[in-house]
């Protein structure tokens, strides 16, 4: 298990990622896949309140409605931590203290429970004063609706700007940060993030640790992949893209490993990070993400995957 910066909350170093639930998985496949997450020893899963607004059909909140439906299905709230996000709703857009309030009550009936774990400001509202956010989602937690406090995409200068109002305001502190970052999205440490993870102790979060599938190596010249995610995927295969893929096949190899075990397992290794979140659309997916938790690269497999991304 990892804690999340300064807080109780001890997960098994991988979250799944619910971006999935109603749109590449159905309820049918996302509660074969929840059960697969925890029976692997997953206890984190992560979601937002706009997942999937963006599917023909979907109005936002799908994600939430489905975990909810899991939840209430298993029988299993005190067994699991779920973080949800705020700002990216149809229906309650931005991070006013009203649309906090609003939303997080709408994502607690979604979710069929009366508090989350971790609740993010999901991206920057600079139309909204950080005074009114923080002490919005501050409020939250005095009010017992949730655990934690979480910062997602946000830039280094304005989490700074956060942690100033924290203090100033005597507010509950963030404890988590969850940024863009993988083998081949590397700003995260160079834009000032991992070092303001550091100096606020912050536990870093990573999505689209697995760059939208591209390492999982299944993208290759040539080879045709249908899916989703597809297109999100193959824009990776330049020449970088595939000195990444022809490292991780080396050290993959070694391990008796997949790819994306090991691309998850190079994120476990950097600095500040708590845990990758990955997500899958079917079952078969999910052993390579769970071996993801506990493969362990030497320094030097670390510093040769760095390499092959810089």
């Amino acid at each position: 298990m990892t804690r999340i910066g300064n807080s109780d909350l001890d997960i098994f170093p991988l979250a799944f990622g619910g971006n999935v639930f109603g749109w590449t998985a159905d309820q049918a496949a996302s509660f074969d896949l929840l059960d697969g997450f925890v029976a692997g020893g997953g206890n984190l899963i992560d979601t937002a309140d706009g997942y999937s607004h963006w599917v023909p059909g979907n109005s936002g909140g799908e994600s939430e409605t489905i975990i909810g439906a899991w939840l209430a299905a298993r029988h299993n709230r005190g067994d699991v931590m779920i973080a949800t996000k705020v700002s990216t709703h149809p229906g309650f857009p931005g991070l006013s203290a009203a649309n906090i309030k609003a939303a997080i009550d709408a994502s607690l009936t979604r979710l069929g429970t009366d508090h989350v774990d971790l609740y993010y400001a999901h991206f920057d509202d600079p139309t909204v004063p950080l005074a009114e956010t923080v002490g919005a989602l501050s409020g939250l937690v005095d009010a017992g609706k949730v655990r934690y406090i979480g910062i997602s995409n946000y830039s280094a200068a304005r989490i700074d700007e956060w942690m100033q109002v924290t203090v100033a305001d005597g507010l509950h502190p963030a404890v988590a940060l969850q940024p863009h970052y993988n083998l081949v999205e590397r700003a995260f440490e160079t834009n000032g993030l991992q070092a303001v993870a550091k100096r606020h102790n912050l536990g870093v979060l990573p999505y689209y640790s697995l760059a939208s599938g591209f390492l999982t190596g299944k993208y290759r010249p040539g080879v045709e992949v249908e899916g989703d995610r597809a297109g999100g995927a193959s824009k990776y295969l330049t020449p970088q893209g595939e000195a990444v893929l022809a490292a991780l096949d080396e050290v993959a190899a070694a391990h008796g490993a997949a790819q994306a075990s090991v691309a998850l397992a190079w994120l476990r290794a950097q600095p500040t990070i708590a845990a990758p979140i990955a997500s899958a659309s079917c079952v078969d997916q999910l052993p390579a993400l769970l071996a993801g938790a506990t493969v362990e690269l030497t320094a030097d497999e670390v510093a040769a995957l760095s390499a092959a991304g810089a």
